[in-house]
């Protein structure tokens, strides 16, 4: 495994990151990832994560409704990992209690109640980063920033960092939070892949100039990028999350994915292995955020580490993308 710095800070971490999103509790009543692996079903690829020296795990409490955090802490526990070396990542915002008054959002009494759940799901005194999922347009910015850095002070989080929005909102909150001498954002987990680029605009230009930690989410584009286009996984056939996600753009994906089919033929590599590469090759990247359901995902993902793509690859494979719309900032 090799290790990198979190951003501008001293904490090392492995340069995956294993999503947490996997695991829960199965089935569409309990969230929008029914085809997450339960407890018993996660053990043998949180296993194989750790004897490759994965050290750096990413949760929140929405996925399957808080059953990922429960299961997080369960494996954390099961293999006795200690506290100190691992970085244990889970973040706030989205809606955790349908239909009710204050049942979602960034406000400081949702950021208050929500730490101290998440905290006891997976059963930890403190995270080591506290994300806010989306931006909460419906509270104001100082609000957010104060509790966050509240939340910092009380001892339950060491770092806090940021998720998908527009550059110069994450700037603002970053201003915000320097003016009052509050804490500042260390990370920011955006969508990056193969198949959306538009981060490299302007939020990935503003993160490397800030020595903000890039750990982007869906590197495979949910598995877009891992598969010819068109395969019927059993998760494509249940998710309804990622259509809406990518569903309006698959007349310009599917020519970037036919290329990046080819070219991983030609070097004798998975579609997996070198949309990875191609993503772990870009100097701005800490950490990709790589979800998985089977142990030969994992084994993909590290084994990306070690492969260095030629200029005349990497342009190769950029060469189909066009500009695409925004898609998952909110």
């Amino acid at each position: 495994m090799q290790y990198i710095k979190l951003g501008n800070t001293g904490v090392d971490v492995s340069k995956i990151c294993l999503g947490m999103m996997s695991f829960g509790k199965p089935g569409k009543e309990n969230g929008v990832f029914p085809w997450a692996k339960d407890f018993e079903d996660a053990k043998p690829l949180f296993k194989r994560a750790i004897d490759l020296g994965i050290n750096f795990f990413d949760t929140a409490n929405v996925y399957q409704l808080g059953t990922s955090e429960e299961v997080t802490g369960k494996l954390i526990k099961e293999y006795g990992l200690d506290r100190d070396e691992i970085v244990v990542a889970t973040k706030v915002d989205m809606v955790m209690r349908p239909g009710k008054p204050n049942g979602g959002g960034l406000s400081r009494k949702e950021i208050m109640t929500e730490i101290d759940k998440s905290l006891k799901r997976l059963q930890m005194d403190y995270v080591d980063l506290y994300q806010i999922h989306r931006l909460d347009a419906n509270t104001p910015m100082e609000e957010i920033m104060e509790a966050l850095h509240d939340v910092v002070k009380s001892g339950k989080v060491r770092y806090i960092g940021a998720s998908s929005m527009y550059a110069w909102q994450f700037e603002r909150l970053q201003n915000i939070a320097e003016k009052h001498g509050w804490t500042k954002f260390v990370s920011m987990q955006n969508q990056y892949n193969v198949i959306y680029r538009e981060e490299e605009r302007e939020m990935i230009p503003l993160c490397e100039d800030r020595k903000v930690a890039l750990n982007p989410w869906s590197p495979l584009a949910a598995g877009r990028t891992a598969h010819p286009w068109g395969t019927k996984t059993h998760r494509v056939e249940i998710d309804e999350v990622s259509p809406a996600v990518w569903g309006s753009c698959d007349a310009m994906d599917k020519i970037v994915v036919d290329n990046l089919e080819k070219i991983a033929k030609e070097n004798g590599r998975t579609m997996a292995q070198e949309s990875l590469a191609w993503m772990l090759g870009k100097t701005y990247i800490t950490s990709p955020i790589v979800g998985t359901t089977a142990v030969e995902h994992i084994d993909e993902a590290v084994a990306a580490l070690d492969i260095k793509l030629s200029e005349d690859e990497i342009a190769a494979l950029e060469k189909p993308y066009v500009p695409h719309p925004v898609l998952g900032l909110f």
